[in-house]
Formats: C-alpha cells, structure tokens, sequence
C-alpha cells in the first residue's frame, strides 16, 4: 500500500457556498449565540450576526464592489473582521488577509500583489500605526473623497476604510479619503434583502473568495487563492472530527488573518453553529485563559507555543478550565509531552494534532479522539475525509513504501486554486498530476497515519548523514527543564553542517550544557547530538507562534563569525 485515500464513510462534501451554507445554520439557529468579543465586550446571535453581515454586503455592493474584486483587511481580532469576512463571502468578493505585524514595506507588497481595490484597517494596535503608514503609502488620502484615489504604486486601490474596533460608530477620521464604518453601513441603506439573495445566487462553490499570504517562516509570502468550496469543507469536515454542534463554544487565541483562525476557527464555527469567543486582539496567555473560565469554552485552538505560554503563566492555577473538551493544536510540531499536559492540566482530554499548510485550506491531517495515545501523541492523524495524500522521494518523485521518509503530497477538493497571477510559482508547487508538494518530510503507515520528520529544506545533512530535527527536539523537549526548543543546521567546514539547538528553560529553573549533553547520550545516536547549545530567552517568531529557523539560523552564523574574528 503506497497511498492512503480516505472518503470518511457516509460523509459527503458540502457542495454550496459559504454564504448559503451560513443561512442555513442562521435559519436553523437563530437565537444561538455566534460571536462574543471580550475585548469588545459585545456578543451576537446567529440573527444579529447575519443582519450585521448583511449591512455590510449590502455597503460593499453600493460602493461598487462586485463578485470578484478584491478587499483587505489589516487589523487585529475583532467583531468586524468576522463581519467583512462574511460580508465578502455573500457578494463573492475576495477576501484578502493582511497580516497586522507588517511594516510599510511588507503592507506595500501586499497591496500590490494581490492588486486590492479595497482596504478595511483599525487605527493603530500598540506600536503599529496603520493610519500613518497608509498615508505613508496613499499621500491622497489627505484630500481625496472616499472612493476616489489614485495612486500610480497601487492603481486599483480606490477605497480605504478605516474602523475603531472599541467604537465602530466613531465618524472622526485623520484623513479625508479615509471611509468610516458607519459610511460604509450608511451607504448601502437603499439594497434590499431580496438584491443581495440575486447576488449571492450568481456564486459558484468554485470561485475564488480569499487570498492568504504564506507565514514567512522560511522566506517571502505567496498570494494564495482559495475557493468556497476549499475552505468551507475543510472548516466543516474539521468540526465533525471535534465533534462540535451548536452547543459548543470554541476559545479563539490564534489570529484571524491566518487559515488557522479564518478557517478552522470562524468558519469551524460557522459551520455547524457553534460560538466563537475572541479572548484578545493579539494572544495574550492571560487572556485567553480568563476566556475560558468566564465564557466556559469547550474547545481552543493553538499553535504549541500558545499552550506552552497558558500553562506556564504564573496565574494559571487560578483558572478554572474545566469547561474544555477539545480543540486543535497545529502550526508546528506538537511535543507528546506538551500534549500529555494539556491533557492533565487543562482538563482537554480530547485535544486533537492538526496537521496541513495554507496552500491546502489548511488542514489535510487530524487525529481522532478514540485514537490511542501513542497515535495522538506520536502523528498528525489521518487526512481528511475526500482527500489523498502520498510520500515520495523528493528528488526521483516516485511513491514510496510504508514506513519510507519522504515528502508528503496533497491531492483533493482542498488545494488552492493557485498562487495569484503566478503561474510559474504555482506549476512549481503543483505538479501536472494536479499533487501539492508540501515541502514537509514525512512517513505513512498502513492505516494511513503520518508523522513528520521535519521539512525538506530544514533536513540536517551532516557527513552523508540525514538528520530530522523535529527527532531531536522530541527528546530535548521531553527533559523536564526545557520549555521550548528548536533545532537545525548551521554550515561546517568538515561535516557540511552541524546541529544547532536552542533552548528556552522554564522560568524557575538552573539548566547547563553539560545536563542536556548528558541527557542525550542516552537517547540520541551520538551524530545527532547537537554540536552546539545555546540559551534564549525567546524565539524569533511569526505572529502565528511558529518559530522561523531561517531567522535563528542567519542570527547564529552571523555571531559566530564575529566570534570568529574576535
């Protein structure tokens, strides 16, 4: 058995839009609660959030904004970004997810690359002035009327709105080509119910209604184009695994321009009626452990660092997080002794390990919960129901057997469409057999389980030697005084790399080198010992919570080669 292909029994794909699939989970749950926003302190049914949904597509469609086109939005967690992304999905606009750590540059690429005719952005959030830095970029926002600008740089950007998540009906602006939330609401007073119902009917499950932007864990973003029908089935089949209803209610701490929060949180929820709790406008430890005590969350989701940051917050035992079933861990790779922690600790017995990449809306891979521990703990699960996957070798392409490392590939109804306007990228990362190529390394068992070794481009090759980091950092992250690791290659002279580990101690803790070597004398082949141990008091890191090794490893050759000259 080469390749593993799972349909999930009696389950079937649901074939409608988002915005269909969202009036029947409103019809059918209208008094349920949808969204509470703590930091807002406002909270929505399913009614109130599809009346506010529809003032908002009813704006966009007054202002022009038509089936196809493309919006932005740049802010934090917020009641809104629910709104615009529901909104857009009910006129078939694309929705593009702007990440809010970008600086001026970074915001400029983003404008210009998935060619936006409209940008939602909140003032500011701590040291990130996202006004200043759009008329930075738009110096005509300071004279021109709303939907008239005109910039040679971004010549199809023609409205910018801007909203104060704490006070949307706030009619001040810094700038007159600015758009307020309440213009935007005034403006679409005139289109009625039955006008949006004929625009929605115009959509089709296949086109395309969001662009993401890669992490940038290993380099420069992509522009990733996702349909209705990608990322609804995979927030759906997602909540079938949880098995999530009406009744629960999901803690969300991961950011909502990410898939992980956009799909497998507000649409996760969406699908089958649930609530959805936004504990903070960026994660917050604290925060989002006062989330779960006080609104009793069922679930929440997190990369490991997240998790790692909650139970290690000094406050934690004044939580009460029994309320929590399930949730997701994903974003990178999940340590079975983090796992074994939020099981005991956080009364979340029924966690599940996630597993997929944002050119596959995300999710390919999730455990189940009647999994056995070693399956949970040691893999990522199967893939989804309607999907397939396969290990090959990276370099002659072939299938591979059970058990071989190889790098894992994707093929199914959950592959992006494409990277926007680019063809050439997007030929490279889908081949002609219509496969994704994750780039991950990886094996497969004969139930169709995978675990993964780490990524091709993160592959030690010491001596001739393959060498998986995520192998050593299983075992540095089991010693009981190491609170997050992270491991990779660095370039020598004689072996072509060597092992790089950095750790992170628990706070209260003395932990040296020689304890860790000792420690992994036992454990490790003595070839994948890390050569090198450093100290940190933090990870470079993505706003998601995924450490970048690219950072970590310019940031080591550059000191040791001004030690080096010392």
């Amino acid at each position: 058995m080469n390749s593993y292909y799972h349909r999930g029994g009696e389950t079937h794909l649901l074939g409608v839009t988002i915005a269909d699939h969202f009036a029947r989970i409103t019809e059918r749950f209208p008094q349920q609660p949808a969204v509470v926003s703590i930091p807002q302190q406002r909270q929505l049914s399913y009614l109130q959030f599809s009346d506010a949904i529809d003032q908002v597509a009813a704006g966009l469609h007054a202002m022009g904004f038509d089936r196809g086109d493309r919006i932005g939005v740049l802010s934090t967690n917020n009641i809104e970004w629910l709104l615009i992304q529901m909104a857009t999905a009910r006129i078939g606009v694309i929705l593009v997810n702007i990440n809010p750590a970008y600086r001026i540059k970074e915001l400029a690429y983003a404008l210009q690359r998935s060619e936006l005719q409209g940008l939602f952005a909140i003032p500011s959030f701590r040291s990130s002035q996202y006004a200043d830095m759009l008329q930075q970029l738009l110096p005509e926002l300071k004279t021109a009327t709303g939907g008239q600008l005109d910039n040679k740089e971004f010549p199809f950007l023609r409205n910018v709105f801007l909203f104060d998540p704490q006070n949307p009906e706030q009619t001040n602006k810094p700038a007159a080509g600015f758009i307020s939330w309440q213009e935007l609401l005034q403006s679409g007073s005139q289109t009625s119910i039955d006008q949006l119902n004929q625009l929605t009917a115009r959509l089709d499950i296949d086109d395309p209604i969001n662009i993401q932007y890669t992490s940038g864990t290993t380099g420069f973003p992509k522009a990733v184009l996702l349909t209705h029908h990608n990322i609804l089935n995979n927030a759906y089949f997602a909540a079938r695994a949880m098995q999530f209803n009406e009744h629960d209610r999901l803690c969300v701490p991961v950011p909502f321009y990410h898939c992980f929060g956009m799909v497998l949180a507000n649409l996760l929820c969406v699908s089958v009626g649930a609530c959805n709790i936004i504990a903070c406008e960026h994660f917050d430890a604290k925060a989002v452990l006062h989330a779960i005590d006080q609104e009793k969350a069922t679930a929440v989701h997190g990369v490991p660092t997240m998790f790692i940051a909650q139970l290690e917050h000094p406050k934690f035992l004044e939580y009460d997080l029994s309320s929590l079933r399930t949730g997701i861990m994903a974003g990178a790779p999940c340590p079975p002794a983090l796992m074994t922690r939020v099981i005991e600790q956080m009364h979340c017995e029924d966690i599940l390990i996630g597993y997929g990449e944002t050119e596959a809306s995300p999710l390919t891979h999730l455990t189940e919960r009647q999994d056995s521990f070693e399956r949970r703990f040691t893999t990522v699960g199967r893939n989804l129901p309607h999907q397939e996957v396969k290990v090959v070798d990276s370099k002659k392409g072939h299938t591979l057997s059970i058990g071989e490392i190889g790098e894992i590939c994707f093929r199914g109804h959950h592959i992006m469409k494409g990277y926007y306007n680019d063809p050439d990228e997007t030929s490279k990362a889908i081949d002609h057999s219509g496969w994704l190529h994750s780039g991950d390394l990886g094996t497969m068992d004969e139930q169709g389980y995978v675990k993964i070794t780490g990524r091709l481009k993160e592959m030690i090759i010491r001596g001739g030697e393959n060498i998986y980091p995520a192998e050593i950092e299983d075992v540095l992250f089991n010693h009981p005084k190491v609170a997050q690791v992270g491991v990779f290659g660095i370039p020598d002279d004689f072996f072509g790399e060597e092992i790089m580990a950095w750790i992170q101690p628990h706070s209260d803790v003395t932990l040296d080198e020689q304890e860790l070597r000792s420690y992994c004398e036992d454990k490790l082949a003595h070839f994948k010992t890390p050569k090198y141990i450093w100290f940190v008091d933090q990870f470079p890191m993505t706003v998601t919570g995924k450490i970048q090794k690219f950072r970590m490893r310019e940031i080591a050759v550059e000191k040791m080669a001004q030690q080096a000259k010392q």
